[in-house]
């Protein structure tokens, strides 16, 4: 009998990967897409949807398919299997993205509070050599690490916890005040800035890249999965089936939301008078529409998806090192990428946001040149060659990307990347890849004849 989940347990999984995926940029990103492309909005979230929606999804389903991102990153080269996936999990997990969960939510709710009762956060506290933010944000992280750890410690729980609880907070939450931007409109769309006027779509589609719920999908497949097999999904056919459905809804979801935000974000560029940044612009809209009381709702809002996504990245990263480290118990490395996570992000997150961005660039495109290749498999499997000749290629001009950013530059190389379509918007790589896919089939086929004679 053909095994499935029923439509209940199906949406609770579908939510619980929303909830994954959902994190702070996830809020902070629409908003300033709407605020900067005003106007041409919703030409922009075309391509932004394609990018921060459309991708995540078919990472979920690719690695599904395929058995694990170890098992299709396995077809690039086994060492490359190993390396990747090791990068991939410290990347999200606790040297970047862990951290930054702690960060983002003290500095969007303990920090306007501190700062609103007028303390210093600047002095010294005591003779300790700590200023009262560094401190107050070290005290905010542990009991925030804490309270993860916890709901952490049971990764087949996490349907009922976030999926029944916090998903829905969530989604009332940013629904109470897209309702405020509807009944109390904050005036028209405003002009579209430069940088959508020329292209909205592609520009749109560039900031979807930002979110980086690319790289997440292929690693909350491992919990996505156990929480399907915990509700009595056991068939293997049965557990990838379920887990490309959650991936649908999760999608619909991520959609209807960056909608929203992206329709508070619109008008805002015109009226508010700080729109650096996605967050300045939900605290303006939430402060003109409710008062304080939009603030704590705010608030909440980031703390909740912050929360969220902390307790998925701890899972699937513990899940992962219990596999290539399994005389560590998942449980103890729940609490070391907790208690590595508590000191990183003591540096704070502007720190942080320097360092991850090149790292994350370096990573994305060739997850995604993984993702279209899982896609391709009778292509894949008839020229096998294609998989290591188009990550190498893309791989090269990523890396280089991301080392000019850092200010690092390599003899020739660096320049000769700049020649590329599409580099300077940081889609250099994809001409690279396709020439990747057409060498593969060419080295595939000459082997073929060498194999044959």
């Amino acid at each position: 009998m053909r095994q499935k989940l029923s439509k209940h347990n199906l949406l609770l999984v579908g939510f619980t990967l929303f909830s994954m995926f959902f994190g702070a940029g996830n809020l902070i990103f629409p908003p300033f897409l709407g605020a900067q492309a005003g106007s041409l909005t919703w030409r922009a979230m075309e391509g932004f949807l394609i990018s921060a929606v459309g991708l995540p999804v078919l990472g979920v389903a690719a690695v599904a398919l395929s058995g694990g991102l170890p098992s299709l990153a396995k077809k690039v080269h086994p060492a490359f299997a190993f390396l990747f996936t090791l990068l991939i999990y410290l990347s999200i997990g606790p040297c970047l993205a862990i951290p930054r969960t702690a960060s983002t939510s003290f500095e969007m709710t303990v920090l306007p509070i501190l700062t609103g009762m007028r303390f210093e956060m600047g002095q010294l506290v005591g003779g300790t050599g700590f200023t009262l933010q560094t401190a107050a944000q070290f005290g905010y992280s542990a009991l925030f690490f804490m309270a993860a750890m916890a709901v952490a410690f049971r990764p087949e729980k996490l349907t009922d916890r976030l999926g029944k609880v916090l998903c829905p907070a969530l989604l009332i939450l940013i629904g109470v005040i897209f309702t405020g931007c509807l009944v109390w409109p904050m005036g028209p769309y405003g002009a579209p800035e430069a940088v959508y006027s020329a292209g909205p779509v592609v520009k749109g589609f560039l900031e979807g890249y930002q979110t980086m719920d690319t790289i997440a999908a292929l690693n909350f497949g491992i919990i996505i999965a156990i929480n399907i097999r915990a509700k009595g999904v056991d068939q293997e056919g049965a557990v990838v089936r379920e887990t490309v459905k959650a991936g649908v809804i999760a999608g619909i979801l991520l959609a209807l939301v960056y909608g929203a935000l992206a329709h508070i974000g619109a008008p805002a560029g015109a009226a508010a008078a700080d729109t650096r940044n996605g967050a300045r612009i939900l605290t303006y809209v939430a402060g003109s529409l409710f008062g304080n009381a939009g603030m704590m709702i705010l608030g909440v809002i980031f703390l909740i998806a912050c929360f969220n996504t902390c307790v998925g990245l701890l899972s699937c990263c513990s899940q992962y090192f219990t596999t290539i480290i399994p005389v560590i118990g998942y449980r103890v490395w729940v609490f070391v990428f907790a208690a590595v996570s508590l000191v990183i992000s003591s540096a704070g997150l502007n720190r942080i946001l320097t360092v991850s961005e090149p790292v994350l660039n370096a990573i994305y495109p060739v997850a995604i040149v993984l993702i279209v290749l899982a896609f391709l498999g009778p292509l894949t499997r008839r020229w096998p060659s294609m998989f290591p000749c188009s990550i190498l290629l893309t791989g090269i001009v990523s890396v280089v990307y991301a080392l000019e950013q850092s200010k690092v530059t390599i003899p020739f190389l660096s320049q000769a990347t700049t020649y590329l379509p599409g580099y300077g918007a940081g889609l250099g790589w994809v001409v690279p890849a396709l020439a990747g896919m057409a060498a593969g089939i060419v080295v595939s086929s000459v082997m073929e004849e060498e194999n044959d004679l």
